[in-house]
């Protein structure tokens, strides 16, 4: 199991101070660029991000990227907590790329917050564990992007 919760003290896990301290940094960044700006900044932001990684996490980050764009182009790139996301121009992340190495875990993850119309019934799945990167988790990787922005 990862250690990505508070420790029997309530303490913060060090990769979560580091998330929050990424997120800080990104909320300053938002407010001191405006328009094309912002968005070539946030735009590197991610790039960076990807480029960061290593192995499988870069691969799939990569996929994730390429269906995303693909899937709709109208999203905009950004990081959220230093995860790659994409949002519609408020700002806030639609879906997200979490990858494995960020908290320690077996496996990467897409997810997608509150905005996304993947609304099923009275339960639906927001996050997603990705393996490997194949042309079927692309294919499912846009298929849900698609859905999410209806």
């Amino acid at each position: 199991m990862a250690d990505t919760g508070t420790d029997e003290d309530g303490r913060f896990s060090d990769e979560e101070r580091a998330a929050m301290k990424q997120r800080g940094t990104e909320l300053r960044r938002s407010r001191t660029a405006t328009g094309a700006a912002k968005q070539e900044a946030e735009a590197q932001a991610l790039a960076d991000a990807i480029a960061g990684m290593e192995g499988e996490d870069r691969e799939l980050a990569e996929l994730v990227e390429r269906a995303v764009a693909d899937a709709a182009p109208q999203l905009l790139k950004k990081t959220w907590y230093g995860f790659p996301a994409w949002h519609a121009g408020d700002g806030k992340a639609i879906v997200f790329f979490k990858p494995a190495a960020k908290f320690k875990d077996r496996y990467a993850t897409l997810g997608f917050n509150d905005m996304a119309r993947l609304d099923d019934g009275d339960m639906w799945a927001k996050e997603f564990a990705l393996l490997h990167a194949s042309d079927e988790v692309r294919r499912r990787v846009a298929e849900l992007v698609r859905r999410a922005v209806g």
